[in-house]
């Protein structure tokens, strides 16, 4: 099996795709005209944000996924400057890399890992 897709939930799928954009500009927007739907493609993976309903509602919900990062430090500022904040950690873990969680401006959880250098 390989992951293929991850459903951001967010309460505005406009403000939530346009923050995403900013967050992970690497992503290439795809328009799916069939669907009148935007993904945002990250070699391969999808980035899906979707709206929150009473089912899943958008926020901490136990599971994360962990995006690597060429530098934890620099992830951080990045995240931090368009208004995520840290929610766990940064904590090291083995071989000189670091791993944290920072929550969106919607209360979802994105896990970074990557080399770190401990102050």
């Amino acid at each position: 099996m390989t992951p293929t897709a991850i459903l951001v939930h967010v309460p505005d799928v406009p403000l939530g795709l346009a923050w995403y954009q900013k967050a992970f500009p690497q992503a290439v927007p795809k328009y799916l005209a069939d669907f009148d739907f935007t993904i945002l493609d990250i070699n391969g993976f999808s980035l899906e944000i979707v709206l929150a309903d009473e089912k899943v509602g958008a926020g901490k919900s136990g599971t994360v996924l962990y995006w690597s990062v060429d530098s934890l430090e620099a992830s951080l500022r990045h995240f931090e400057s368009l208004g995520a904040s840290v929610y766990r950690g940064p904590m090291a873990i083995e071989s000189g890399f670091g791993m944290c969680q920072v929550a969106d401006p919607f209360g979802n959880l994105i896990g970074l890992r990557g080399k770190w250098q401990v102050c």
